[in-house]
């Protein structure tokens, strides 16, 4: 988790030619659309090219940059788009100025961040080396050949390895991006930012959901009633039976039928909500961790402790302290220990 700061977040986007239009867009919509309660932007987002000449995009514009690659050497954070063709995607290579500024921008401490097939670039670059990584499901035997020593996973929409970041195809970009504004600022900036961009702020499952395959067969409804009745009762105990029963299925059908529509079992999804009920509760309310515990039906403060340690890897009190101040954590922390 990287502390609230004052002053804004530079990010930089690398774009080489064919880059995906989609991919190059979200950053600056997500990350423009997150800012403090006054307005106040969080963020500011540049886009540079190797040489500060223009490239081509894979939707038929080209783009015409403010910056070359030198504005990687100040940014916070580095983003590459996905890139619909070219030599990272076919044969395994990447331009050495550019595998030399990503190092250079690792090494100083920036965040490098991959959206699609752009993880094809660090790949290639070295960086993803011994590393869990994600990319477009479509792409993976390909780039599972191309970059044996990256520990691939496609079925997730985004891998946060720390301070190398990967995502999944396309609209992936999107999760990633919202998922750097959490743990950045917290659930209500990137919550907030979600609103602004009409899209959920969180997505369940991953990409496993979205790979071609034959169409189940429709019969009876979905589990999104379930999901929601679920969620108004986060603080009561609400057992598979129960989901079950509401659902109007099995036990065993409604567990396949969760399953193929989040990608999560039903305890687990449920957990996971839980633990993001938990979080927003210790950002925005003063609450005792075991009062939030209580809240988002994880029973204890030990619980909570032992899944947010196990979520973000931090304790209640230092995940409160980071987003309302280390007075407010105290303050919280006087009715239970943490």
């Amino acid at each position: 988790m990287r502390k609230n700061q004052a002053m804004t977040h530079a990010i930089a986007l690398l774009a080489l030619d064919g880059v995906v239009a989609f991919d190059l867009g979200v950053p600056p919509q997500v990350f423009g659309a997150a800012r403090t309660g006054d307005r106040t932007p969080l963020y500011t987002v540049a886009i540079g090219t190797p040489d500060g000449d223009p490239v081509r995009s894979t939707a038929g514009f080209t783009v015409q940059p403010d910056h070359d690659m030198s504005v990687l050497a100040t940014a916070d954070t580095v983003i590459v788009p996905g890139v619909g063709a070219g030599p990272t995607v076919t044969d395994g290579t990447v331009a050495p100025p550019i595998a030399e500024a990503l190092h250079a921008a690792h090494a100083r401490g920036a965040r490098i961040v991959s959206i699609c097939t752009g993880a094809s670039v660090l790949a290639a670059a070295g960086l993803l080396d011994g590393r869990p990584a994600a990319t477009h499901w479509a792409w993976g035997r390909r780039l599972g050949r191309l970059y044996p020593r990256v520990d691939w996973n496609f079925d997730v929409l985004f891998v946060d390895d720390g301070d190398v970041l990967t995502s999944a195809g396309v609209g992936a970009g999107v999760d990633l991006c919202l998922h750097l504004v959490r743990a950045d600022h917290g659930t209500e900036v990137a919550n907030r930012a979600a609103r602004r961009c009409v899209v959920p702020p969180w997505r369940d499952g991953g990409q496993a959901q979205y790979i071609e395959r034959p169409v189940p067969s429709a019969t009876g409804s979905g589990t999104e009633p379930t999901r929601a009745w679920a969620l108004d009762r986060l603080a009561e105990p609400v057992s598979l039976e129960d989901m079950a029963a509401h659902a109007r299925m099995s036990v065993r059908t409604f567990t396949r039928r969760f399953r193929d529509e989040t990608g999560l079992s039903p305890a687990r999804w449920l957990l996971r909500q839980r633990v993001a009920h938990a979080r927003l509760l210790l950002e925005s309310t003063d609450l005792a961790v075991d009062a939030v515990a209580r809240r988002s039906g994880l029973g204890s403060a030990t619980a909570l402790r032992q899944h947010l340690r196990s979520t973000i890897g931090v304790p209640p009190s230092a995940y409160r302290r980071t987003f309302r101040g280390a007075e407010t954590a105290e303050s919280a922390g006087a009715a239970v220990a943490q």
